[in-house]
């Protein structure tokens, strides 16, 4: 049966191809879930247990540069974690372990993903736009994958260092649980992948007119302040960590600008 077109589709038709959208996306993540097993030692020794090492490449790249900048009083250098973690309840490690897979399923096919929601959105677009699929696909998983990496390298290692050596008194050991770390990973590494999406998504919203350059200039100064209360949320309460957050959220709120700009001369010239 042939398929039916973006005008010819009913509501139950929408909904009938956003199911099956769904059930692939669903299965394709538990493929790659599947697939991550055979890597899973890998994952928890040296990705996910890496920020919890003081010889971990973000520690030794902030004392490396503490020392290039004439401060050698190795406030930030650090030469211990002050903390274990543990597990305290009896399917714990397993939990963790099925919802790691299922994590490393949903980043590494998050390329795919994209692939359907592209097929889901093209028979809105124009002929011109369709051709874009590769274009989109690329830039939005290269975005994804910086605030993957950004979340990572970043993010967790200043959350790790600052709450593991947080104490209110010598008499108090930091012993955290692995659900708690594994989610603090987790929400570092997804949630900035997602925020990095930004410009892709001012795209869209600026092609069906939700959003002008004009919208986004004037209202830079709310946006600003939106950026730093969230990168105050999802870093450590100190000063330095939510500067250096909230530098690259802000160019991606000026990459949107430009990104608006585009689209408006290019919806006005053609």
């Amino acid at each position: 049966m042939e398929k039916k077109s973006l005008g010819e589709m009913s509501f139950l038709d929408h909904l009938e191809e956003l199911r099956w959208l769904l059930i692939r996306i669903t299965l394709a993540v538990c493929i790659v879930s599947c697939l991550s097993y055979f890597i899973i030692d890998y994952i928890f020794d040296e990705i996910i247990f890496g920020p919890i090492h003081p010889d971990f490449i973000t520690y030794r790249m902030f004392c490396d540069l503490t020392h290039y900048f004439g401060t050698d009083d190795g406030g930030m250098c650090v030469t211990e974690m002050p903390f274990i973690i543990q597990s305290t309840s009896l399917g714990g490690q397993f939990s963790v372990f099925l919802w790691t897979c299922i994590t490393a399923g949903f980043i590494l096919g998050f390329p795919y993903i994209l692939w359907e929601i592209w097929k889901f959105i093209s028979p809105a677009l124009y002929k011109n736009e369709k051709k874009n699929a590769v274009i989109f696909i690329f830039t939005s998983s290269l975005l994804f994958f910086i605030g993957v990496l950004f979340g990572y390298y970043l993010i967790l290692p200043l959350s790790v260092n600052f709450f593991g050596g947080f104490n209110v008194s010598s008499v108090i050991k930091n012993e955290f649980n692995l659900d708690n770390y594994i989610s603090m990973v987790k929400t570092s590494v997804i949630s900035c992948g997602l925020i990095f999406e930004m410009p892709i998504i001012i795209y869209f919203l600026t092609k069906i007119g939700l959003v002008s350059a004009a919208t986004l200039r004037e209202y830079r100064r709310y946006s600003i302040i939106i950026i730093l209360i969230v990168a105050a949320i999802i870093t450590p309460p100190d000063i330095l960590s939510q500067v250096i957050v909230s530098i690259p959220l802000l160019l991606l709120y000026e990459i949107s600008i430009f990104i608006a700009v585009f689209v408006n001369k290019k919806e006005k010239n053609g």
